[in-house]
């Protein structure tokens, strides 16, 4: 299950950042408040579930309209009320 968690993360990481036309670093800055997270991710380090539905969440809400989401990866259910705790994007 984490390492089709860890695709998703990914997956919206590098598509939002081509979508965007943002490096990798500023997509995690802005994503999960910590511009190394997916260098790590990349290095086998562990996330939690609640981080996953964090950064999902964010990548859901500030998703751009003209980009198509990845179509492997499920889409987070934000409630309108919820605004996830991350920066968002300019």
């Amino acid at each position: 299950m984490e390492t089709t968690l860890r695709r998703h993360l990914e997956t919206c990481a590098n598509d939002f950042a081509k979508a965007t036309n943002r490096e990798a670093s500023t997509v995690a800055r802005l994503s999960t408040g910590d511009w190394r997270f997916f260098d790590r991710l990349n290095e086998g380090a562990s996330f939690t579930a609640r981080k996953y539905d964090t950064i999902m969440a964010w990548f859901s809400v500030n998703w751009p309209s003209d980009a198509p989401w990845p179509p492997d990866v499920p889409r987070a259910f934000v409630p309108a009320n919820d605004n996830p705790s991350v920066e968002k994007a300019a």
